[in-house]
């Protein structure tokens, strides 16, 4: 008897493992989608991609040198939603150029310690906005009413600038962890992480090589109330863009994929990339995002149509 029920657990032990291995293999891999269009020349570590309805024109942030250094290489590239390069390079004399964020006519860009305003008719830059204690400015949002939010991956803060004055709006690794992506909805400011912000034994450098442990926030812009958006794991957060029915796309840079984030919360892959997508922008009226590949130098736009269905 003792050997029957030996063997009896030997064999469904062997059968769970056989199952498990079975589920594990079944599992689908992430999707992957074909771009709809790919440019592979003209961009120097493209960093942000944006679409500003008003102009029904797609601009480009190019660092074009080392992230953080003030050298004037970074410029600005104006595309066609339809992948057309209209200007490589539109606007010039940047430092880093990073985030980029339209509102009333203008278009601003985080560039390492302040925030850029440039006139989109004509190209023409309106002002520089110094932004003091600032460190590493990173994605940057824009308000209906011209307000602008900046957010600072190194000093860990978010910056608001209102008429060409610049306040911390919030700030700390417990409060917004390590900050990217930004956006403002409403009444809302909505925050993407990298991951926890980095400890004094990691030297501000990053995580030690742990899976990036991003979370996505939204703040009340007037109360400054934090409330987490999904429990599931979303990566490194870099861009965020709304999917105009209350739900987000975003960007996991460190995973290479680009997420969608449902109004419950409930996280879906929509596409694994070859490599980490940056800050993406989105045209509504054709499911179209268009991402930059900062390693890659290139700028690539997919149809999300089917894939958000």
């Amino acid at each position: 008897m003792m050997r029957l029920v030996a063997g009896l657990l030997a064999l469904a032990s062997a059968l769970g493992s056989a199952v498990l291995a079975a589920t594990v293999f079944a599992q689908a891999p992430d999707p992957t989608l074909a771009p709809l269009w790919n440019l592979t020349v003209g961009f120097a570590s493209p960093e942000s991609a944006y679409y500003d309805a008003g102009s029904n024109t797609v601009f480009v942030s190019s660092i074009n040198g080392q992230i953080l250094e003030k050298d004037g290489n970074g410029y600005i590239s104006r595309l066609t939603a339809t992948g057309t390069v209209v200007s490589e390079k539109w606007v010039t004399g940047l430092n880093g150029p990073k985030g980029l964020r339209s509102v009333r006519g203008v278009l601003w860009v985080a560039d390492i310690d302040e925030v850029v305003a440039i006139e989109i008719d004509s190209g023409k830059i309106l002002s520089h906005v110094k932004i003091e204690g600032a460190k590493f400015l990173n994605d940057l949002a824009t308000a209906p009413d011209g307000t602008v939010y900046v957010s600072d991956s190194t000093a860990l803060k978010i910056f608001e600038v209102k008429n060409g004055m610049a306040t911390v709006f919030v700030e700390g690794g417990d409060v917004v962890e390590q900050p990217n992506g930004l956006l403002v909805e409403g009444n809302r400011l909505i925050l993407g992480t990298v991951g926890p912000a980095p400890t004094a034994a990691e030297g501000g450098g990053g995580r030690g090589g742990a899976p990036a442990a991003g979370h996505l926030f939204s703040f009340d812009r007037r109360s400054k109330q934090r409330t987490q958006l999904t429990m599931q794991p979303v990566g490194g957060i870099d861009g965020i863009e709304s999917d105009g029915k209350g739900g987000l796309l975003v960007t996991d840079v460190v995973g290479a994929r680009l997420l969608h984030v449902s109004k419950a919360g409930d996280v879906k892959v929509l596409s694994k990339f070859p490599a980490g997508g940056a800050d993406f922008g989105y045209v509504p009226a054709r499911h179209l995002a268009v991402i930059p590949f900062l390693r890659t130098n290139t700028i690539a736009a997919y149809d999300l149509t089917a894939a958000l269905k």
